[in-house]
């Protein structure tokens, strides 16, 4: 198409065409095209695998400060693009601009803290009961592994993945969401730029369900990290397993923010709006299920539909706008079908539930902020994950009601607490059922510092960000030395 660019895949320290592309469109207005993707396919993935397989030696060997410091000339880079990667993620997602330039600069932070492993990189030293042997063990990268990314943090997962496989000394072959490619296409732009050593790092764009098979079955695979869905997940262990493969997976969560009547009710009110809509509900870690104490249930409930009827919801890069759209038209049926499912079911639709289409929204994939009332355990809005901005709001007797209400649920990813009572705080932090905690603040919202990771079907294998990132991307080297 004239005047459209063809993001081409990186294989081999080269950006190689396809013989077909595929259309990266804009939620919030589809007539706009944002780019056409080379549409690779097992041929490209199996070349992209070898290559790594021929970079892995001299790349492990390399010292661990020389690979950090392509990452920090990769996030000088991305630095100075900072204004282009924020409006292009929010023209390819849909994510409000604000929102945008907050995971851009979480990217760049990223490649900057990995950067800094480089330098440390720990392994363990123990004193041995035998006179003059010397005991310690040493961390050693994998060697190829595959990473599937989700669209949703179309810049910051993909980095959260990349930037510890290769300080680790590991190579890599990425796979980005077909949704929105074009983040994770500029990840690895910059680190092609920062003069990366070809074969390190290849990234392969196209469907799935067929780019994630080539993956799993590619001889030179070692392991994969996948985030996505809890079905695509499964399927990828099964897989997986039968190669023994090193294996982490990141899925799906159905989180609850619990308010006690003792909370500062006007920032319950603020944190649990935010959970539960802002990046459209778009988020694993999103708030979709409030546990109210039944003392402020009605209060609560006043205060959270007039807090979202404020919401604007529109095109991301307009100011003001709290909202996006879905991604696409799957993720919007999806959205409406959950909705006449609550109905159903008996639940009270309070706020939301219909489809925009008047106006600016004629082009896009846009759906009110919902809010059900009178939920309960049992139905369906309060065990599967929607993925999208409908909230299901329960009451509680009181706080072990509360708790025992979150964790009647298959996932465990994130949960919520608004109290001021410190001991229910370390109450919650005790009994609540997940792997991710905050009190006082939104369920979503987590900083690269610290471990990332949910229980139960949530996630599986060794949590990724801050110093655990480490454990899955390297083993280790056990040495005894007699002097």
């Amino acid at each position: 198409m004239p005047g459209v660019r063809t993001y081409l895949n990186y294989i081999n320290g080269e950006w190689t065409s396809a013989a077909r592309t595929f259309e990266n469109r804009n939620p919030a207005n589809t007539e706009e095209l944002v780019g056409l993707f080379a549409k690779g396919g097992v041929e490209d993935i199996s070349n992209a695998a070898e290559a790594a397989q021929c970079a892995f030696p001299a790349w492990s060997s390399l010292a661990a400060p020389a690979r950090g410091s392509y990452l920090f000339r990769a996030a000088e880079i991305l630095d100075s693009r900072f204004e282009q990667l924020a409006l292009e993620m929010t023209r390819e997602e849909g994510k409000t601009l604000p929102e945008s330039k907050g995971e851009v600069r979480r990217s760049i932070n990223i490649f900057r803290y990995f950067a800094g492993e480089g330098s440390r990189m720990p392994g363990h030293l123990a004193p041995s009961e035998r006179d003059r042997v010397f005991m310690f063990s040493v961390r050693k990268p994998l060697g190829v592994v595959g990473l599937v990314t989700p669209w949703n943090f179309p810049s910051a997962i993909p980095a959260w993945k990349l930037a510890p496989a290769l300080i680790a000394g590991n190579t890599v072959v990425i796979k980005p969401a077909s949704a929105a490619p074009l983040s994770a296409w500029r990840l690895v732009e910059a680190l092609a730029e920062a003069g990366l050593p070809k074969g390190v790092v290849n990234l392969v764009a196209g469907p799935g369900g067929e780019l994630g098979e080539a993956l799993v079955n590619a001889a030179p695979l070692k392991a994969i990290s996948f985030t996505g869905s809890c079905g695509i997940g499964q399927w990828l262990h099964e897989r997986a397993s039968r190669r023994r493969l090193r294996i982490q997976l990141e899925m799906g969560g159905k989180n609850p923010t619990i308010v006690l009547a003792d909370a500062d009710f006007k920032a319950a009110v603020e944190n649990t709006v935010n959970g539960a809509f802002f990046s459209t509900g778009q988020k694993c870690t999103a708030t979709s299920r409030a546990i109210v104490e039944d003392a402020i249930y009605d209060r609560f409930v006043d205060a959270l539909v007039e807090r979202t009827a404020k919401l604007k919801v529109g095109d991301g890069r307009e100011p003001g706008v709290d909202i996006g759209p879905a991604i696409d038209q799957n993720q919007l049926d999806t959205d409406l079908r959950y909705i006449e499912i609550g109905k159903k079911e008996g639940a009270k639709l309070k706020f939301g539930g219909r489809r925009l289409t008047d106006g600016a929204y004629a082009k896009g994939y846009f759906v009110e902020p919902t809010i059900f009332t009178d939920v309960e355990e049992g139905m369906t809005i309060a065990q599967e994950e929607i993925f999208g901005p409908v909230l299901a709001v329960m009451r509680a007797r009181d706080f072990d009601h509360a708790i025992k209400i979150a964790n009647n649920i298959a996932f465990g990813l994130s949960a919520s607490l608004q109290t001021q009572n410190v001991s229910r705080i370390f109450d919650y932090v005790q009994k609540i059922e997940a792997g991710l905690l905050t009190v006082n603040l939104p369920s979503a919202g987590v900083e690269y510092q610290l471990p990332f990771g949910g229980t139960k079907d949530s996630s599986f294998g060794p949590k990724e960000q801050g110093p655990a990132a480490l454990d899955f991307y390297t083993d280790y080297k056990t040495v005894y030395l007699k002097y």
